[in-house]
């Protein structure tokens, strides 16, 4: 810390909003509290004299506070600041903190909690502290199990570099957030104007020569290996860096259903589809990259491959049940790690790699008629099959450089396989609870806003979200966005569970299947109209592409379009 003159008033919401300036934060993501008048106040007397500050985003709910950090932050992949009101606050953004923990998104979080109730010298902190707020142990141990790192900042002199901690922490691999309990007394204090240091990006880990030459003996030696990703491409630089690696030693990629990001072009020869099954009992090396659950059942080992791990942190110590058989890790920045094993690629047994490339080319082929008969035949069925949205959604979007964000469940699979993204940062799964989908797609906006955002969801995604508050922000802060429904009717995925697990059972007798009807809602599409967005629903297959050609229209021209369409399954 370095010693600054100290302007007049200067109190604790100052260092707060000083210190995420040294963060470098672009901007704070506030659910507001009554906690938050100094940092208010901070932020409007720094506007009023031209300072620096993060730009403030005036949110009405905290999963849009969080969800829009964390869609911000998959493209930006440096850490925001995210206020959320006292321990009610940070439960009700619980969900949102702990997907942004899945999807390794960093950032610090940031609520309240009174130290005084009341009693002590000073400003009155407020009698809703000590009448409805506060929590035993504070709110830093309730956020505890769904973040990286959380602590109380005790004193308004070591505030700021709490919250340069914090950010380091949240920005090391696994990245993700962090929570600082700032009591509202630390706020109003009087601060000395001691500054935290600007933070740096992390500097980046490697695996030796000696370890890399090893695994690259391994895939020379291989007949039949594979690569088997869920997060490459959410590394800056991860996905090139897979396509180079691939297309170097010729092998193919798999993307599980467990991806959670695009990691290798979908319309590449080599991609190897999402079914790691084929390949349990084939493979003689598995290559694990950025892989943290490849295997469903996790017993369900493969019969005589090797497995190699290649990640940043293979055990993530977020995850509460992980197996990978590793039989050898490489471990550091998973780019520069391919890099490596890339100019490794020498002395290659040309017949194995032509014959691998040979295999791959048949099941590359296959997959690319199974995937045209499958939109032929939703093409010709009657009603709207899935299917054929997915695929007019590649139709619109191609040459457009469009960004997918995915909140479907029953109909991700679909949503994948026939959107086809092909591009760096062009496909994101939301991660955690459902609800998010609509926040972390305006996250996602704000970050790239030259870019088409398209949002996918179910119905039943649809309806767990905060969508009032989600829409305000969309038209507040000017992100529009495509929100597409895939609308059911009904909790598929309940619905599959319950005939799963008693398929001759009360329920199947009778009919009544509880938890899933979802018919007794109304249009969906409606809830946007009171906001003067672009509305349409549809239930015929001929107005599919119509209606999305003109709600990306109305995207392109500046507001946000809900199109609900009434799928058949």
């Amino acid at each position: 810390m370095t010693d600054t003159t100290n302007p007049p008033g200067a109190d604790g919401g100052d260092a707060l909003v000083t210190a995420f300036n040294a963060v470098g934060a672009d901007y704070l993501f506030c659910s507001s509290g009554s906690e938050w008048a100094p940092v208010w106040e901070s932020l409007a007397r720094r506007h009023r004299d031209g300072l620096p500050c993060p730009r403030y985003l005036d949110l009405t709910h905290e999963t849009v506070a969080v969800g829009m950090a964390t869609g911000y932050g998959l493209l930006k992949r440096r850490p925001q600041g995210v206020l959320l009101h006292a321990a009610p606050g940070l439960l009700q953004g619980s969900m949102a903190v702990h997907g942004a923990l899945l999807a390794g998104v960093p950032m610090v979080v940031a609520s309240s909690e009174s130290t005084t109730y009341g009693d002590g010298p000073g400003q009155d902190p407020g009698g809703q502290w000590y009448r409805n707020l506060s929590v035993v142990g504070g709110p830093h141990q309730i956020a505890q199990p769904f973040t990286k790192w959380s602590n109380e900042a005790a004193s308004v002199h070591t505030l700021p570099t709490m919250v340069t901690r914090a950010a380091e922490l949240a920005w090391r691999a696994p990245a993700g957030p962090a929570y600082l309990n700032v009591p509202l007394e630390i706020l109003l204090e009087e601060w000395d104007g001691r500054e935290a240091k600007p933070v740096v990006a992390p500097g980046s880990t490697h695996s030796s020569p000696e370890e890399a030459d090893a695994v690259a003996q391994l895939i020379r030696e291989a007949s039949n290996p594979v690569v088997v990703t869920e997060t490459a491409g959410r590394e800056a630089g991860g996905f090139e860096a897979l396509v180079a690696f691939a297309e170097a030693w010729n092998i193919p990629v798999v993307e599980p259903d467990s991806a959670v990001c695009g990691n290798f072009p979908r319309t590449h020869p080599l991609h190897a589809g999402g079914d790691i099954g084929p390949w349990m009992d084939e493979a003689d090396l598995i290559l694990l990259v950025n892989c943290r659950a490849p295997f469903y059942p996790p017993s369900r080992r493969p019969s005589k491959a090797t497995v190699v791990v290649i990640d940043e942190v293979p055990q993530r110590p977020h995850v509460v049940y992980q197996v990978l058989f590793a039989d050898a890790y490489l471990e550091g920045d998973v780019a520069n790690t391919l890099r490596q094993l890339t100019k490794r690629a020498k002395d290659l047994d040309e017949t194995a790699v032509a014959r691998r490339g040979a295999a791959q080319e048949a099941r590359f082929e296959a997959e690319r008629k199974a995937v045209a008969e499958a939109e032929t035949q939703a093409a010709g069925a009657e009603g709207i099959d899935p299917v054929l949205v997915a695929a007019t959604l590649r139709t619109l979007l191609e040459g457009r450089n469009g960004i997918v964000v995915d909140e479907t469940i029953t109909h991700s699979r679909v949503v994948k396989r026939h959107v086809r993204t092909a591009d760096p940062d062009s496909y994101f799964y939301v991660q955690g609870g459902l609800g998010q989908g609509i926040a972390v797609a305006l996250g996602v906006k704000l970050a790239a806003p030259e870019r088409p955002v398209v949002l996918t969801i179910g119905d039943g995604a649809f309806t767990y979200n905060p969508v009032v508050p989600s829409y305000d922000a969309s038209n507040a802060y000017e992100l529009p966005v495509l929100i597409v429904v895939f609308n059911n009717r009904v909790y598929k995925s309940m619905n599959l569970n319950h005939r799963r697990f008693y398929p001759e059972g009360a329920a199947a007798d009778t009919g009544e299947w509880l938890g899933t009807d979802l018919r007794r809602l109304p249009r969906l599409a409606a809830f946007a109209e009171p906001f003067g967005m672009h509305t349409e629903t549809v239930d015929v297959p001929e107005a599919l592409a119509p209606a999305l050609e003109r709600a990306l229209k109305a995207v392109t021209e500046g507001t946000t379009a809900v199109v609900d369409v009434l799928v058949t399954r």
